[in-house]
């Protein structure tokens, strides 16, 4: 491990400046499960870390606010699978918090963080799309709000810009009733990356959202408005890896066909129950 600079801001005015004068040398710590790997691997040398667990308005934090549901960038895995309003609201995403890794890695790892490491294979980023989550993004020019899809640009990449950082993801609350799910397609139980990850929606008037990862450089959406969705040319668009050890592509193929089977039958079973 390369020897680096360990700061701990209390306020996000502060980190905002660290961030800013250290620019690509400075990493941000928060659940920390992605970053301690690669610091101790040497796939990140930073000049900085900036730990920002003592920010308040970044500490974990899951509330209603409106017509939305905003879980801070603080907030771990189990706080997201454990709340009330998560479990009623976005059951996609409580099925996903709960295989991240370990007991202790989804103590640890936050909802925020899982985006920010823009991994094609991140399990809850094809729930988070579908129900339309938006980030709250906070930096040197102020607050912005994007929306998740618009987050993610390839493995490792997203469009955040130098000193800035995720504060929050917001989640919409459905104004009908809904039914989603999620699957995944793993080598073996436990924590491993998945080869496959996938989550559905369906809605009253018939409306189809189905998200899939671990099949090209970032997790992808797609939306149906009616009748039965495109699957052939959604999956069209899947770039599996030749060179991956988790699955060969054909095989990842087949799977993202079944998976999407099940994750569409859950919803549509949910949504009859609602």
């Amino acid at each position: 491990m390369r020897p680096f600079s360990y700061e701990r801001p209390t306020d996000l005015a502060a980190a905002i400046a660290l961030l800013s004068e250290h620019g690509p040398e400075a990493r941000v710590l928060a659940g920390g499960t992605d970053l301690v790997i690669r610091l101790r691997d040497g796939t990140l040398q930073p000049a900085l870390v900036v730990d920002v667990k003592g920010i308040p308005e970044l500490a974990p934090r899951i509330d209603q606010r409106g017509d939305a549901l905003v879980i801070s960038a603080g907030s771990t895995m189990t706080d997201v699978a454990e709340h009330p309003l998560v479990q009623r609201h976005f059951p996609a995403l409580v099925e996903a918090a709960r295989v991240v890794g370990s007991v202790q890695i989804r103590n640890r790892a936050t909802l925020a963080g899982n985006q920010c490491n823009a991994s094609p294979a991140a399990d809850t980023a094809p729930p988070l799309l579908v129900y339309g989550a938006r980030l709250t993004i906070v930096g040197p020019a102020g607050e912005r709000e994007v929306s998740l899809n618009d987050f993610f640009v390839r493995s490792g990449v997203t469009t955040l810009t130098v000193g800035e950082l995720v504060a929050a993801i917001s989640l919409p609350l459905p104004a009908q009733s809904v039914g989603s799910a999620f699957q995944r397609r793993t080598r073996r139980r436990g924590h491993d990356l998945a080869s496959v990850t996938l989550a559905a929606s369906v809605d009253g008037q018939g409306r189809i959202r189905l998200a899939y990862g671990s099949l090209g450089p970032r997790p992808l959406l797609f939306v149906a408005e009616s009748g039965e969705p495109p699957l052939d040319d959604w999956f069209a668009a899947a770039r599996p890896s030749p060179t991956s050890m988790r699955a060969a592509p054909d095989y990842r193929l087949a799977m993202l066909r079944v998976l999407a089977q099940r994750a569409l039958a859950a919803a549509r079973e949910r949504l009859a129950a609602a």
